[in-house]
């Protein structure tokens, strides 16, 4: 079976678990550890049978040939010009040419009980258990550990043993706002508290299960407010994510990555390297369309004209068929008008020659920087017709909390998170799971 990592599931799965409601599920009820026994146990004999398939197919091989490529290449430098782009240290080593191995199943450990514990809480059965999961599972966790590490501790030594009280729950509004969680959210959560704490003796598990939950609604409001919970590509029509975002938040490194995701889960994908006015920007998507093997639209003209990349970019895309067209805008300050006249007559190219298109335009944000983060969602949410954000680098951070506010004070949907430099260290955002690794007591 093939795994699509954008949607989630088995290409040949007849119901999707990973949409129950979290709410309903009876976590007591479910024996986690023996749960995650036998996901190892499902998990070890795919991978062992996957060998043994693989061993057969090159035995079956009796004339070597030069493989076809997936997609058909253009406009992109020659390998030895990439690694002169990179000795001159023209990009930065996360972007680096580097072939990450495929998650392989390590040992029956900590990690892996606790990932396939949240799993489990989500409705996922056995037999629907993707290695893909787990994999993603222990980055995410690694990656908020920063986080974790100035907040949950504090946190934990909060709510002790004891009942919750109000002086407790003044601490834990400290807290909340140090990991930039945002005035909003930090009263939204702290407020449902109060109520219950009204009305009967909460004990420190209760409150942190509670926590748990007003957290996880805050993030999930303006993602139920589009009425998809995933961001994925429509089948037979042509989608077109624009990505934008000011300098050095990882806003190329983002769009390759998510090209690579299309790739793996089955679609269809070409790049547009519309930002034309960074040093290197060109030289570093073609790096990542080598990387995914996407087709990349390119003018190698200093300062040429965005418009025209993407202009070029949907006549290939539409004759090509193709599902998901990438496109990687000019790093903008929202101050400079100049710019932001650029990214609105890109959209105006594509509502004249794409009109059909389902047109996504996406924020990218640097964990790192906090409230300024949210402050530039607040300034592009309009200019820029923002329909949703991605947050990267949550693992050289410890506000992961920004996320929160984003969502409640932006009030954007999070789309996909990044936690690392790695080409599978960023995935589509899921709530339950972000705040369960954000809170993880282990």
């Amino acid at each position: 079976m093939i795994y699509d990592e954008l949607n989630r599931e088995y290409k040949d799965s007849k119901t999707d678990d990973s949409s129950l409601n979290k709410s309903d599920i009876d976590k007591e009820s479910i024996d986690s550890l023996n749960w995650a026994k036998q996901a190892y146990e499902r998990l070890k004999e795919q991978q062992k049978k996957e060998k043994i398939e693989e061993s057969d197919s090159s035995n079956c091989s009796l004339v070597d040939k030069e493989p076809e490529p997936t997609v058909e290449s253009i406009q992109v430098e020659s390998q030895s010009n990439l690694q002169n782009a990179l000795s001159e240290n023209k990009l930065n080593s996360s972007d680096q040419f580097i072939k990450e191995a495929d998650p392989t199943l390590g040992d029956f450990d900590e990690i892996f009980t606790w990932s396939a514990e949240v799993l489990a809480a989500q409705g996922k059965t056995v037999e629907k258990v993707a290695l893909e999961e787990i994999d993603w599972l222990s980055r995410l966790r690694q990656g908020l550990e920063k986080t974790r590490q100035s907040f949950v501790t504090e946190l934990l030594e909060k709510f002790g043993d004891d009942p919750l009280t109000p002086e407790v729950l003044e601490d834990l509004e400290m807290l909340l706002l140090r990991a930039d969680a945002g005035v909003n959210a930090t009263d939204k959560a702290l407020d449902a508290l109060r109520r219950r704490l009204n009305e009967e003796v909460i004990d420190a598990n209760e409150g942190l299960r509670f926590l748990k939950q007003q957290l996880c609604q805050i993030l999930d409001q303006p993602i139920q407010a589009t009425g998809s919970d995933l961001l994925t590509p429509q089948r037979d029509v042509l989608n077109i994510w624009l990505f934008v975002g000011v300098n050095g938040v990882g806003k190329t490194t983002t769009l390759g990555k998510i090209a690579n995701l299309a790739v793996r889960s089955g679609y269809s994908a070409l790049i547009a390297a519309a930002d034309t006015f960074r040093a290197a920007a060109v030289e570093q998507v073609q790096i990542w369309g080598q990387r995914s093997q996407v087709q990349v639209i390119a003018n190698q003209t200093v300062n040429a004209d965005p418009a025209a990349v993407v202009f070029d970019a949907i006549g290939a895309a539409r004759s090509k068929e193709i599902e998901l067209l990438l496109v990687d805008t000019a790093g903008r300050l929202q101050t400079k008008n100049n710019l932001m006249d650029e990214l609105q007559k890109v959209r105006r190219i594509i509502q004249k020659l794409a009109p059909k298109a389902v047109v996504e335009s996406l924020l990218v944000l640097d964990a790192s920087q906090g409230q300024n983060g949210l402050r530039q969602a607040m300034a592009f949410a309009e200019s820029a017709g923002l329909t949703g954000v991605v947050i990267t680098k949550l693992d050289g951070s410890s506000r992961g909390g920004v996320a929160l506010a984003v969502a409640a004070e932006a009030n954007l949907p999070i789309r996909f998170v990044g936690a690392g430099e790695g080409l599978r260290d960023l995935r589509p955002f899921n709530s339950f799971e972000f705040v369960e690794a954000l809170l993880a007591k282990r």
